[in-house]
């Protein structure tokens, strides 16, 4: 028994000699499905086409002594929300409601990595603003704001309810980024 113990010993000691690799981590595949549009037809001064796989607006909030309107369009599969919110234009806060809008995204400076602006210009809707991506671990990944200058203003902004955690909702940030373009190029004012 003794002759045999120490051969084997000494094999698996030999054998055990290569070097431990971990195996690399695995990431989720997030599968979202084509978009398909449709118009809303909500009542306000303005309207668009959302995803189909979103949930119907849930919220419309409206102020009419102030005229403004807030909807709320959710995705509870990918757990996000994202906020738009009209209010009409004076002779006196166009300039306000621009600071507001550019304001509310350099707040998300300290978090971001980076914000990318992306002007917006459909003259045949009458349609002007600007896009910003906002890239790491920020609280909103996506915002934006169109105004036609003389009667309309609407921002919107993309928030999940998680943790930012960038490398965890990058999939789902960009999905939505393409449906909140998709509103800024479908968006129609009413007169």
């Amino acid at each position: 028994m003794k002759k045999l113990f120490f051969p084997i010993l000494a094999s698996l000691c030999i054998s055990c000699n290569s070097d431990y690799l971990p195996k690399p981590k695995a990431y989720l595949r997030l599968d979202y499905p084509n978009p398909k549009y449709k118009r809303v037809h909500p009542i306000l001064p303005f309207s668009f086409e959302k995803n189909e796989f979103s949930k119907d607006i849930s919220t419309i909030k409206v102020d009419k002594s102030q005229k403004t309107y807030g909807i709320d369009i959710n995705y509870p599969s990918m757990k996000g929300t994202i906020y738009l919110t009209y209010k009409a234009v004076n002779d006196t806060n166009l300039n306000a409601l621009l600071r507001d809008a550019q304001n509310i995204t350099q707040k998300h400076v300290i978090k971001a990595d980076e914000i990318i602006e992306q002007p917006y210009i459909n003259e045949e809707k009458n349609v002007f603003g600007m896009f910003y991506e906002v890239s790491g671990d920020a609280a909103s990944q996506s915002q934006f704001y169109v105004t036609d200058s003389i009667n309309h203003f609407l921002t919107g902004s993309l928030y999940f309810y998680a943790k930012p955690n960038y490398d965890s909702i990058y999939p789902a940030a960009e999905y939505l980024k393409n449906d909140i373009k998709h509103i800024m190029e479908t968006l129609e004012w009413r007169k």
